[in-house]
């Protein structure tokens, strides 16, 4: 299998540093942490705004790190003259770098969005949704800016990316079919080996990606559209949240299970790191 891409590498690592960042920032801390340590510093109003803010940005970076993978490789695959100018180093870091701020800018006014929930002793404790959220244009316009750019844009370019690229795929297949065999041997074809790569990575990452987001869009959508925002938790609307915030999360630990499953150099470096324990012992005994 050859080797990928440095611009394609780039756009790998950024999604691995985006999904780490949702693993320990909404699901590490934002969740089992606080689960176990409900009076810990997180608890405290300040740094629970700073903390909604860091995990909305972080949802929004792995989101739009997938949608600018899915981009360069439907451009790589779909259009060779663009290829060229686009799938380089340059502007992967170009774009990875966009794609940061604008994540993290993105999300600033979800710190505003909160007030304290108690004081105790001085000491704002936990955070409360302040009532304008509901009723402000403001606050409506973001939330479904916000929306837009997390669940609601994503998911439909994906599906037509994907769609584009794999309809490419066909006819160059079909266009170079006549070259697979020569005589009675079998010609390695470079360029459809390097293809199938981008093939395995995108339908993987994007597909993975749509199946396991298409949950939160759906329920995003109920509610901008029912305007419901405060449910019993023995409703069966609350579980259905629940199980779509879970599949979210589960999208970024997946990606690299994905990486493992389909490229031999992160194979090979990852038994290396499970086997150094027990030639450590070896050496040792």
């Amino acid at each position: 299998m050859p080797d990928l891409s440095k611009g394609v590498i780039r756009y790998m690592l950024t999604m691995a540093v985006a999904d780490t960042m949702v693993c320990v920032f909404n699901v590490t801390l934002g969740n089992v942490f606080l689960y176990h340590f409900p009076r810990s510093f997180l608890a405290h109003t300040s740094t629970c705004r700073l903390g909604a803010v860091i995990q909305r940005s972080s949802v929004q970076f792995s989101v739009s790190s997938t949608v600018s993978f899915t981009i360069d490789r439907c451009i790589a695959i779909c259009c060779q003259k663009l290829k060229t100018k686009y799938c380089t180093k340059r502007i992967a870091a170009v774009v990875i770098s966009t794609v940061c701020v604008f994540s993290f800018l993105m999300h600033i006014p979800a710190y505003f969005q909160y007030e304290p929930q108690s004081v105790v002793d001085g000491v704002q404790w936990d955070c409360s949704t302040v009532i304008q959220y509901y009723s402000s244009p403001a606050w409506q316009a973001y939330r479904w800016l916000s929306n837009s750019f997390v669940t609601y844009v994503p998911l439909p370019l994906l599906l037509l990316l994907n769609s584009l690229t794999a309809r490419h795929i066909l006819l160059a297949s079909k266009a170079r079919k006549s070259l697979k065999r020569r005589g009675d041997g079998e010609v390695r074809d470079p360029e459809m080996i390097s293809r199938r790569t981008s093939i395995i990575l995108l339908f993987g990452i994007s597909g993975c990606f749509i199946a396991l987001w298409a949950p939160a869009m759906i329920i995003g959508i109920f509610f901008q559209f029912t305007a419901v925002f405060a449910f019993d938790v023995e409703k069966s609307l609350y579980l259905a949240i629940r199980i779509s915030v879970l599949l979210m999360y589960l999208s970024s630990c997946a990606n690299t299970w994905i990486y493992a499953l389909t490229q031999r150099r992160f194979r090979e470096e990852l038994m290396k790191l499970l086997k150094y324990p027990f030639m450590v012992l070896v050496r040792f005994f």
